[in-house]
């Protein structure tokens, strides 16, 4: 083994997916160590933290008056910067196995539209975290990266990566961004508008964790080859009583219609402002959808209907952007090239 790979063995340093719906840790020389939601839960009264990530998300819903489950992020940016903090804190010490003296350097991918005070919103809560060095990345840059696409060569390469809070477009070629957008409609979007159509159709109240299961269970872009219902349940809004009532993928996908319109709009506008040499690659290779928003049945097919392009899914899509931002970790010359700060 040679000294730089000993070297990255024994490394403390960090690449995050800070998502909106979740976080995904990569620790150098050993790949991903944590998948966890982005949720805080926290006693409203002590500021005590009681859990994070996966323990705090079956709080969600159904808490006592004392306890609060929150996300500290919302439309890929920190909305909660305290919480933010004490959630990053949290899954680097258990990435790190709880050791406490450690200070890694730590790589994050954020949105390509984040503003200089969210960009320095998420250094300062990674610097809280008792990171050394910090380093952001565009998101669009980093999942392309990870989906295996080469984006150091003189060919156009287009990465649609869907998450919780955001969806980021981009055209890349050279190790550079063409054209890039950030549009705050994902998948979380989509959870509420389930939730609204059920409250305005049936007068059923759901939480978001229902909205998300029914999305995952029967939802589509695109009409699919053979039907599908679905049970759900929650609260009748008129008597107050718990309801049950059977649904379609017709209904949900009417339900999530406005969403999908605005993501595959923002797919055709990139399509209009790529430079004709490299559309020409594009329609050579395919667009590349990332992201758990794009595991949507049929959004690929809507989206070839509706361009004209290949549309192609990334082989991890809920993996890609921690994984380019572990390939950027393990060469710093490629992070120099496309740190953001």
């Amino acid at each position: 083994m040679t000294y730089r790979s000993l070297m990255r063995v024994f490394s403390s340093d960090l690449a995050i997916d800070l998502g909106t719906a979740n976080t995904l840790v990569y620790v150098a020389g050993k790949g991903i160590v944590l998948n966890e939601p982005s949720i805080v839960a926290v006693n409203r009264h002590s500021g005590e933290v009681i859990g994070c990530g996966t323990e705090a998300k079956e709080m969600l819903g159904r808490t006592p008056s004392n306890v609060a489950a929150i996300r500290p992020l919302r439309d890929g940016v920190i909305a909660d910067f305290k919480m933010a903090e004490r959630m990053l804190n949290y899954f680097i010490q258990k990435a790190h196995k709880r050791k406490s003296m450690v200070h890694p350097r730590i790589v994050i991918g954020v949105p390509s539209e984040t503003t200089e005070v969210e960009k320095r919103a998420v250094l300062d809560s990674t610097y809280r975290a008792k990171a050394s060095e910090v380093h952001l990345v565009e998101q669009a840059m980093v999942a392309a990266l990870g989906a295996g696409l080469p984006i150091t060569e003189p060919s156009g390469n287009m990465v649609v990566d869907i998450g919780g809070g955001t969806t980021d477009i981009a055209v890349i070629s050279l190790s550079g961004i063409v054209y890039s957008r950030s549009l705050r409609i994902a998948g979380n979007e989509m959870d509420d508008s389930i939730m609204d159509y059920m409250k305005r159709r049936y007068n059923l109240l759901i939480g978001e964790r229902t909205a998300e299961n029914v999305k995952i269970a029967i939802g589509s872009a695109h009409p699919l080859t053979q039907g599908i219902t679905m049970e759900v349940k929650g609260r009748d809004l008129v008597h107050g009583l718990p309801k049950s009532i059977s649904v379609t993928d017709v209904e949900i996908r009417e339900a999530v219609s406005d969403c999908v319109t605005a993501i595959v709009g923002a797919v055709r506008t990139a399509l209009e402002h790529t430079p004709p040499e490299l559309s020409a690659d594009i329609s050579e290779k395919g667009i590349i959808l990332t992201g758990g928003g794009s595991l949507l049945r049929n959004l690929d097919e809507r989206i070839r209907c509706e361009t004209g392009m290949p549309v192609l899914m990334a082989d991890e899509p809920l993996a890609s952007v921690v994984l380019g931002t572990g390939k950027m970790l393990e060469d710093f010359k490629l992070l120099r090239k496309m740190a953001l700060n």
